[in-house]
């Protein structure tokens, strides 16, 4: 029996994000237009439903955030411009707080089979929650997965352009739950020869744990 099951196709991590023109609330937009600016692309399953709107309105609290680190908030649905219009009024409406990120609508689903938004086994017709941030120079560096039944958690979308950020500035890595001003993970020495030096010199490190886990701080 020939096998019918629909394969989701992904974009790749540190590869070019794949470009789209699409229809949004602030009109036409591009996405290779954008470069200059990182980009938070996240994708929710529809207007007027209940986790959808604090996700929104979270985005949209912390906006000014996002904007400080360069970052440009694109949101997305599989629902037409008249209803993401209507539901952002509503939004407005109901809380004061003002949604002023565009929000593609993909009823084509075009842009969301492009980045593999659409999960068939959770639904149909409408894209998962995606969080995908892509940096300045449109290469596509970070992807989040949620289901539909659990809302996204802003102060990490933001840990994270920090922590992408920061890596880029000054070549270390971050430990888990990193935040800026804490000290970061020195990429390990690739030779035997390189440990033994690194040895010789521990009183470099904020922390010398092992040749493999060295710490630096950087201001």
């Amino acid at each position: 029996m020939e096998n019918t099951e629909k394969v989701v196709s992904l974009p790749r991590l540190n590869e070019p994000a794949p470009d789209f023109e699409a229809k949004t609330t602030k009109g036409t937009l591009k996405l290779s237009d954008l470069k200059g600016k990182w980009v938070v692309l996240f994708s929710h399953p529809a207007d007027f439903t209940p986790v959808c709107s604090t996700e929104f309105l979270g985005f949209a609290k912390r906006a000014d955030e996002f904007a400080q680190r360069n970052v440009q908030l694109v949101g997305l649905s599989i629902d037409s411009i008249y209803s993401h219009l209507a539901w952002i009024k509503d939004l407005e409406d109901l809380t004061g707080i003002t949604i002023d990120f565009p929000v593609i609508a993909d009823l084509d689903m075009k842009v969301s089979s492009l980045y593999g938004m659409v999960h068939p086994a959770a639904a149909d017709t409408a894209a998962v929650r995606t969080v995908f941030v892509i940096d300045d120079k449109g290469i596509l560096r970070a992807m989040l997965y949620y289901p539909l039944t659990n809302g996204r958690n802003i102060d990490e979308v933001l840990r994270l352009v920090d922590a992408l950020q920061f890596t880029d500035k000054t070549g270390l890595a971050t430990p888990a739950d990193w935040r800026p001003g804490e000290s970061a993970i020195v990429p390990p020495p690739g030779t035997i020869d390189d440990i033994k030096a690194d040895e010789a010199k521990k009183d470099e490190y904020v922390e010398f744990k092992r040749w493999y886990l060295r710490y630096k701080k950087v201001s």
